[in-house]
């Protein structure tokens, strides 16, 4: 049976309204319902019906200004930012980030558990001591609701919020989501940690003024985000972007990869450490050893020294092979790095640049993402807001 065929329903058809509505007044700020429907072509009782609906549900609110057209005093109407909260978390192999923010991308408070070590039920644990920390300090008011918890896992997650492949969480058919529901009782969204970045980047960051991009996050694994006609992109079974699994060369085929996959292993964070450690063996003390992360090897990359000269200049061999491959693929209008190893991205994209060139038709530009950390959490505030109001994406064909 093909699915593909089908005609909306008068419903459906006031959802995409509405979608498009709210996205124009979170795009442009303050508009008035005359301008709002000349902008959509949209009739302006069409516009009136909607909107009262949004404000009744506290997601647009009047601003009390007035715009002067054609001889008369048209009232403006805002997204309602302030009065909508989310929790968003980033739940990194290495480091747990968690942040409360509001519809505008304000982050209003923000906690960090750097090398937190842990696997297994008891990386579910230190997440809901996160979360309740979080929620016991903003000072929210009574007017103010918190929309709901959004998490961004390091692995593969399904639409339901099962966690099916988290190696560095130690997490495999995980049902994160509905656990946190029965731990909050709020909405839950449970995403891919990158999905969800670069969704931080659609809304927050630099894929705001593309409709093609692509994030490419280096951190404890590697992983991207796939933005293709202003939406992500998941694939058929969810794993769009999981390009970790890239196979660096033929030789890579001789081997299994159940968890961290072949390129992972070359240019993610722990990859570019173990080859560190293998470098410096007997040359550093056991503990300083077990302690090497790629950002000590940046960081002797700038100081000059020797030993990290060819693990840098490897690293970007294959990132570049990544790189060359996703557009390729994809054809995007931008490449943006983030991750942990991105926070290097002034010695890491010259060199990218200069190896790509002349190997493929069409370069994008490449940036390094100014979110950081934060990405992911403000993902959440894209992805808890797209779940909790009926979001339509619609695409003609011309």
């Amino acid at each position: 049976m093909n699915n593909h065929v089908r005609t909306i329903t008068s419903l459906e058809m006031r959802g995409i309204n509405r979608t498009a509505i709210l996205e124009l007044i979170r795009r442009e700020g303050a508009i008035s319902r005359t301008e709002i429907a000349r902008r959509l072509q949209v009739s302006v009782p069409t516009v009136m019906r909607i909107l009262d609906e949004l404000i009744a549900e506290n997601l647009v609110q009047r601003t009390g200004e007035k715009e002067w057209s054609g001889g008369r005093r048209r009232e403006l109407v805002e997204l309602n930012k302030s009065e909508n909260l989310t929790i968003g978390i980033d739940l990194g192999g290495t480091k747990f980030y968690g942040a409360v923010a509001d519809l505008g991308g304000n982050i209003l408070l923000e906690d960090f558990v750097y090398q937190h070590g842990t696997r297994g039920e008891d990386s579910y644990q230190l997440l809901i001591k996160l979360i309740h920390d979080l929620l016991q300090r903003v000072d929210h008011r009574p007017d103010q609701l918190i929309r709901g918890i959004g998490v961004g896992a390091p692995g593969i997650t399904s639409p339901d919020g099962v966690v099916h492949n988290a190696p560095s969480l130690d997490w495999d058919h995980f049902d994160l989501a509905e656990r946190l529901r029965q731990d909050f009782h709020l909405p839950v969204v449970v995403d891919n940690d990158v999905n969800l970045a670069a969704l931080g980047e659609l809304w927050f960051g630099e894929g705001q003024q593309v409709d093609h991009f692509i994030l490419i996050n280096i951190g404890t694994g590697l992983g991207a985000g796939v933005v293709l006609d202003g939406a992500l992109y998941r694939g058929a079974h969810q794993a769009a972007g999981e390009i970790g699994y890239m196979m660096p060369g033929q030789e890579y085929l001789e081997k299994d990869y159940p968890g961290f996959g072949a390129m992972e292993s070359l240019t993610a964070g722990f990859g570019i450490a173990e080859r560190a450690r293998q470098k410096l063996k007997g040359k550093l003390p056991p503990d300083q050893l077990i302690n090497l992360s790629a950002v000590d090897v940046f960081e002797a990359f700038r100081l000059g020294e020797e030993w990290s000269l060819d693990i840098v200049e490897t690293t970007v061999d294959y990132l570049s092979i990544v790189i060359i491959n996703v557009i390729a693929v994809y054809d995007p209008q931008m490449i943006i790095l983030g991750g942990g190893v991105s926070k290097s991205a002034d010695i890491l994209l010259p060199r990218i640049t200069q190896r790509i060139r002349g190997k493929i038709p069409n370069i994008p530009l490449l940036k390094a993402s100014k979110l950081g950390l934060r990405g992911a959490a403000l993902g959440a505030v894209a992805s808890l807001l797209y779940q909790t109001s009926d979001t339509y994406i619609v695409r003609k064909l011309s």
